[in-house]
């Protein structure tokens, strides 16, 4: 049986940037968190690296607010740099006020450990050994299970945004375990699901990174941007029993080598930072040896620190490799560049609101401006708080004034039928991933994005005629939400002409003297 629920808040996601925004919520409001699965098993759990954030007497905003620009390949906004890097400290000042427990300096008075990572002039990130995101996600999941005027929904996926009188006014969900559709209505409803990286072959990401936000609001009417910069982690665990396991870019920023297969270090050839240079120079070169050579991967060999200093910063790599039969403390690591981060995504200001009034995007989710054409290490988990916090004090300066949510007819499913054809999702699952991966990936062309975009199309329009006539699943909504993502995707990199960061095009392989943004508008819709 379906039911209905309605609450002032709505926050569809439950990683670092949609509790953050719960938790600063005031407790006078009553609040949904909808997650996908178990409330701790999006993309902040499983990031490794770290918070990048000004904190020593050695750094500056101004060094930090640079270091992003360049890495960002000049298309960064500033405006929404500096906002993020100057509201840095008091994120962190935050999470240690709510019980997260950094890694610190036995030897300097316990002050915090700071490390560095490619693109970074300082150490800057603040980390929890190489398990940030647990220690994050596990300490708010707390704090939110904890709070009285927070509902915690696990299991169930967001379908549909409802829309009433030009505003967003709740949404349709999907309760895996009943597979009854309910209607959830609020006053404020937040998009906080993380990127869509599952879009592609191989990725660093959990299972549940498809997209569901930005489709969601792409088909309400909300403007979509930069969506060709996706970054590929050049650095994910090569080995047949290791899904999607990140190694983090910290072993780089410790000294960590790139090998070939014959041991030969080749990054220098690329760039004069070496190994720590941004992650899109790190990915195409990996890229370019590994189809040079013919080889299945490249390895990172950080084998020359001391066993003890491993087991301290790296504990969770190397307790994973362990169990693969890799030593760290003696072979190098195979390696292989995996899809890792959507930079683009819906557009919101300051306060992360979107194109339809009463609609919020935060986190991965989003376009801030702040990534540009290429996403500095550690920069995402700080924007998920920052705008997650400024969301939420623009949501509660507005929440007096805004009327309770309309009426909204509940899901029909009078006309749908159980399918009796699931080999038809799974077909066009894999096929939507191996065609991004082959087409749309770490090099492109002309030709490569006129194929996919061709079955991008058609793979809609199968998906819309199976959409309408089947009951909804969890499957059948991830593929219907990337199908869409992968189409912004494309047509986003089609309408680059030239290779900037993240997008490199064999075809325009200069970069313009004008940094210009891809805003993709959907028709239909008056502003």
């Amino acid at each position: 049986m379906s039911q209905q629920f309605q609450h002032d808040v709505l926050v569809i996601g439950s990683g670092a940037a949609g509790l953050t925004l719960a938790l600063q919520l005031g407790k006078n409001l009553k609040v949904a968190v909808i997650s996908k699965g178990a409330v701790n098993q999006g993309s902040t759990y499983w990031a490794q690296g770290g918070i990048a954030a000004v904190l020593d007497d050695e750094d500056s905003i101004e060094a930090h607010v640079e270091d992003t620009l360049v890495a960002g390949a000049n298309l960064c906004h500033p405006d929404a740099v500096t906002f993020t890097v100057e509201n840095s400290r008091d994120t962190i000042n935050w999470l240690v006020q709510e019980g997260v427990e950094f890694s610190r300096n036995a030897d300097k008075e316990q002050s915090f450990h700071l490390t560095k990572e490619g693109g970074h002039s300082k150490r800057r990130i603040i980390h929890s050994a190489d398990a940030t995101g647990r220690a994050v996600s596990e300490t708010l999941t707390l704090r939110a299970i904890e709070a009285e005027n927070i509902e915690i929904f696990e299991h169930r996926v967001a379908i549909d945004l409802i829309k009433n009188e030009k505003r967003c006014q709740g949404v349709y969900v999907l309760d895996r375990s009943t597979g009854h559709v309910d209607l959830f209505r609020a006053k404020f409803v937040v998009l906080a699901t993380g990127g869509a990286s599952k879009a592609y072959l191989y990725t660093s990401n959990p299972d549940g990174s498809s997209g569901d936000g930005i489709a969601m609001a792409w088909r309400a009417g909300c403007r979509v941007a930069n969506m060709e910069f996706n970054q590929f982690h050049p650095t994910c665990l090569y080995h047949s029993q290791a899904k999607s396991f990140l190694i983090t870019e910290a072993i780089r920023g410790e000294g960590g080598k790139l090998l070939l297969p014959n041991g030969e270090r080749f990054m220098d050839r690329y760039d004069s930072r070496g190994e720590l240079a941004p992650r899109d120079i790190v990915a195409r070169a990996i890229d370019h040896e590994m189809k040079r050579l013919g080889s299945d991967c490249v390895y990172l060999d950080i084998s020359h620190k001391s066993p003890e200093f491993l087991l301290h910063h790296f504990p969770t790599v190397k307790a994973r490799c362990l169990e693969l039969g890799i030593d760290i403390t003696r072979d190098p690591i195979p390696v292989v560049p995996a899809a890792h981060y959507t930079c683009g995504g819906v557009m919101v200001d300051s306060n992360g609101c979107t194109d339809l009034a009463n609609l919020y995007a935060i986190g991965e989710t989003s376009f801030t401006g702040l990534h540009g054409a290429n996403r500095m290490a550690s920069n995402s988990l700080l924007e998920c708080m920052v705008y997650g916090s400024s969301a939420a004090r623009h949501i509660m300066g507005r929440v007096t004034v805004t009327p309770n949510p309309l009426p909204a007819p509940k899901w029909d499913e009078s006309q749908v039928t159980d399918s009796d054809e699931d080999v038809v999702i799974s077909h066009n699952w894999d096929e939507l991933r191996r065609f991004m991966w082959d087409y749309v990936g770490i090099v492109r062309t002309d030709k490569r994005l006129e194929r996919a975009l061709r079955r991008a199309e058609l793979l809609q329009q199968e998906i819309s005629e199976y959409y309408r006539n089947y009951k909804v699943t969890n499957d059948l909504l991830e593929l219907r939400n990337l199908a869409k993502v992968a189409e912004l995707i494309i047509r986003s990199a089609m309408s680059r002409k030239e290779s900037r960061g993240l997008h490199y095009t064999l075809d325009y392989p200069k970069t313009l003297d004008v940094a210009l943004d891809t805003v993709l508008e959907p028709t239909g819709f008056n502003r």
